[in-house]
């Protein structure tokens, strides 16, 4: 084979914390390496600095045999070295066109080529089986058609070696298992890929290696068909990993009712007549492919806006005003879909988000003065409490990586101790200790007496957490099955929207469960 990457010794420091320990890492061509470890294990650093966006403390990257100069991302490119980040870096306001073409052509062109780059963008896709609608505007397309036309960008570029940091978490299962076929095509083309991932189901089924990390060094190398899933788990956290066990619910009193909820034009996909009772000590399952309107339920739950017709009580009761301050005030507790965008502040410091949604409360206020010492107490016991790596009470929230400030964002919510949980992919972008973690803390808020609301895309998270399961489609709820009778065949009918099917099916597994 013929080796196109090599990262040889690559160490990284940031003030005390050493984020890669003289890495050491090749690729052949038309290879596919998973790259895995925990959140915060160093992996998305490495691939930064193999694209130039960091400066290595010691050691060397070459492509094709060339060693690249240190920080420049412009020479990573030419080298052919795509980077297709976790969150898109495309202008929403441009077209694909637009998007692929910028920063391609000489500042001093008086013209833009744009027929040839169309031609050249229309070769690749069809080529690499990405398509896509060069004129189509990208605030217009899904999450997956956005993520092809990164892919297309690094590939107009001339990209030989593709890094793709998380390229499933925003994605449904469909969309995930579409975009790893394409990766093999493209492998088998003779293009380089290392992917960054948590998610060992995708691991095991689309490289060709896996290189795990762990507190910033490789700690084993393994080829994929010779390794399992129970291997990589126990690898990325030093220990055998467990998801916790459901136990039966014990409901209690209805604490949250949604009746005939309408939103359109608001937060996504429109809600079209939505209802649901939710009781103390359970958790109700929502499912449903992406784009269906459990973005718009959140954000009504959450008080983020106000349906246009239906209502929403909390305790028999309407909010006195549907907004958040007064949705928090009625103990609901909201763990966001996109933790970056409604989850945290990026410039502000960690103890200062961890009070976000509590300043008025008398535990970090005194006559309307911030008790920092409080509030920093607080804060310092919850990133021991919760295994918040990489932070400081002091420091910059967004210096954490992605698990890692979910990390913060549930313990922030659980601290308030709320009667209900709203919790909108609470595991995505997760590894496998954090997942387990994230689990055992809501089925713990279950059994002390809240009610969880769980909107979720992973079926198995579904299951393993609901002890009612209903799926979202076209805005609209199907009718609830018990988490028992759950399976994906089940759930895919229901998340398709033929609930008639889903029904029958259900029906003949009961009977045949009572003989």
């Amino acid at each position: 084979m013929t080796r196109v990457l090599e990262l040889d010794r690559i160490t990284k420091r940031f003030g005390a914390t050493l984020a890669n320990d003289a890495i050491s890492l090749h690729l052949e061509r038309g290879e596919i390496v998973a790259l895995l470890g925990e959140n915060g294990a160093g992996k998305t650093t490495l691939m930064s600095i193999l694209f130039g966006h960091y400066t290595a403390d010691a050691g060397s990257v070459r492509v094709h045999g060339r060693t690249l100069p240190p920080g420049k991302s412009r020479a990573a490119i030419k080298a052919g070295v795509g980077m297709v980040h976790q969150h898109f870096a495309l202008a929403a306001n441009m077209t694909v066109l637009e998007n692929v073409m910028t920063g391609t052509e000489p500042l001093w062109r008086l013209r833009s080529d744009r027929a040839a780059a169309r031609r050249r963008l229309t070769q690749l896709a069809d080529r690499f089986g990405l398509p896509v609608d060069p004129d189509a505007r990208i605030a217009e397309l899904s999450v997956g058609e956005c993520q092809r036309v990164e892919i297309l960008k690094a590939l107009y570029n001339d990209a030989s070696v593709l890094i793709l940091d998380e390229p499933t978490a925003v994605l449904t299962t469909q969309q995930a298992e579409q975009l790893f076929s394409t990766l093999r095509d493209m492998a088998a083309k003779g293009l380089s890929i290392i992917f960054i991932s948590h998610k060992l189901n995708e691991v095991m089924s689309a490289s060709d290696r896996v290189v795990v990390l762990r507190g910033g060094r490789i700690v084993a190398e393994r080829a994929t068909r010779d390794t399992s899933k129970e291997e990589l788990a126990e690898l990325m956290v030093g220990h055998k990993v467990e998801r916790p066990q459901r136990p039966p619910a014990r409901p209690g009193a209805v604490l949250l009712e949604a009746d005939d909820l309408h939103l359109s034009g608001r937060g996504g996909a429109a809600l079209n007549g939505v209802s649901f009772r939710l009781r103390a000590g359970e958790t109700l399952g929502i499912i449903g492919v992406s784009g269906n309107g459990q973005t718009t339920l959140a954000g009504i739950v959450s008080g983020l806006y106000p349906p246009d017709r239906g209502a929403l009580r909390v305790r028999g009761d309407s909010l006195p005003r549907h907004d958040v301050p007064h949705a928090i005030a009625a103990g609901i507790g909201r763990i966001p879909e996109d933790r970056h965008a409604e989850g945290v502040l990026g410039d502000m410091e960690t103890w200062e988000n961890v009070i976000l949604e509590r300043l008025w409360s008398p535990d970090f206020a005194k006559h309307g003065i911030i008790r920092r010492g409080a509030a920093r107490a607080v804060t310092e016991r919850l990133l021991a409490e919760y295994d918040v790596r990489g932070a400081r009470v002091t420091s910059r929230v967004r210096l954490l990586s992605g698990g890692n400030m979910q990390k913060l964002i549930l313990g922030r919510v659980l601290e308030a101790g709320p009667s209900i949980l709203l919790a909108a992919q609470p595991s995505r972008g997760l590894d496998e200790g954090a997942i387990a973690g994230v689990h055992r803390r809501l089925i713990d808020a279950r059994d002390r007496g809240a009610a969880v609301l769980l909107i979720s895309e992973d079926l198995d998270e579904v299951i393993a957490l609901s002890d009612r399961i209903r799926a979202i489609a076209g805005g609209r709820l199907s009718p609830a099955i018990p988490a028992g009778r759950a399976n994906a065949q089940l759930l895919g009918l229901m998340m398709a929207g033929d609930w008639e099917t889903a029904r029958q099916i259900e029906q003949e597994t009961e009977a045949t469960d009572a003989l």
